[in-house]
């Protein structure tokens, strides 16, 4: 679970929901919306989607504090390549790496919302319903502006990720009979997209309050695309088991690896003589070169970063077009006056 292989997936997932907005929207009849299974599934996609945009803000917020550990990283990684290495060179990798591990320590709840920034200001929700101030602006400013601007609100304090995964995996049952032939399966099949997606970035990069986080959700092991996200989620799930007991900072293979290289120079630190011996010296190095080596791997936190808010803005925008819809067949549906 690199940055790259995240990366990767939210570009699958991007292109999964512009087939599946196609699939749903172009040249479709709206009546359709108001007829069975679709009067029942539609909104509950839509509200699906809400809770998938707080999920998209606290990933962001994640990226950030994860951009700040590379910044802490490469300070040690600059003053342990000086040559010849002294004591105040020393010190100074020391307390940035005590910074980085300490702050990775932290219980999720607090490392959303604490260190690098400080306190991050608590916010509004996405698209919560008491965020009507909120909602005007995105429908005065926005939709005339012909785009959605990036709405980088933190959650609210009370906030958990792993809550809000739970709510989305909740009531998301596959369809069965006729429906299986009609649009209720690629509905279902997005459903399930957006929560596989959502609950990898969240077991993943740091966000607030993963306690509890589940390890998996039903995915009907008949359907022809299930075995792959299957397999996923089990070596997720497994992963993620391994990471609660140990209390680390996430899945992210960059983070993990950091962690490790982070913790053996704090202990080298610790024991420094100057001079430094050839053999202690050639140690040194080679610690200090695979932890240069992360902080350049993640110098794509940045495009990652750029993705996840490509996603929010997808999903506002796809969602607006389907309540186009919804809209739509309210209007038809409504009796003429007299």
């Amino acid at each position: 679970m690199s940055i790259s292989w995240f990366r990767n997936l939210l570009d699958a997932f991007l292109c999964c929901e512009a087939e599946f907005k196609a699939v749903l929207v172009s040249g479709r009849d709206p009546s359709q919306f108001s007829k069975p299974p679709l009067d029942r599934l539609i909104p509950d996609l839509l509200e699906r989607a809400v809770k998938a945009l707080d999920v998209c803000n606290a990933v962001t917020h994640g990226v950030d504090l994860v951009t700040h550990w590379q910044k802490l990283a490469q300070i040690a990684v600059t003053a342990l390549n000086q040559n010849p290495i002294g004591e105040g060179q020393v010190r100074r990798a020391r307390k940035a790496l005590n910074t980085l591990l300490t702050s990775m320590v932290f219980d999720d709840k607090e490392n959303a919302n604490s260190n690098f920034h400080g306190k991050w200001t608590e916010r509004t929700r996405s698209f919560g319903r008491r965020g009507a101030a909120a909602a005007s602006a995105l429908n005065s400013k926005d939709r005339t502006a012909g785009n959605f601007r990036s709405l980088s609100w933190s959650v609210a304090k009370s906030w958990s990720a792993a809550k809000q995964i739970q709510a989305m995996s909740s009531n998301l049952v596959a369809p069965r009979g006729g429906e299986s032939t009609g649009l209720a399966l690629p509905v279902y099949i997005m459903n399930m997209i957006i929560v596989f997606v959502m609950w990898a970035l969240v077991a993943a990069i740091p966000c607030q309050e993963r306690n509890g986080l589940a390890t998996h959700f039903q995915i009907p092991r008949n359907l022809g695309w299930a075995q792959p996200i299957i397999g996923l989620q089990e070596k997720i799930g497994e992963d993620w088991k391994k990471k609660e007991k140990k209390g680390t900072a996430g899945l992210l293979e960059e983070v993990q690896r950091m962690e490790k290289v982070a913790n053996s120079l704090v202990e080298f630190s610790d024991t420094f003589v100057f001079p430094l011996e050839e053999e202690k010296a050639a140690d040194l190095a080679a610690q200090v070169a695979e932890l240069a080596e992360i902080c350049e791997k993640m110098e794509g936190l940045g495009p990652l970063h750029q993705q996840v808010r490509e996603v929010f803005h997808r999903m506002v925008r796809s969602r607006a077009e389907v309540l186009d819809v919804v809209d739509q067949v309210s209007k038809l549906s409504a009796p003429a006056p007299y």
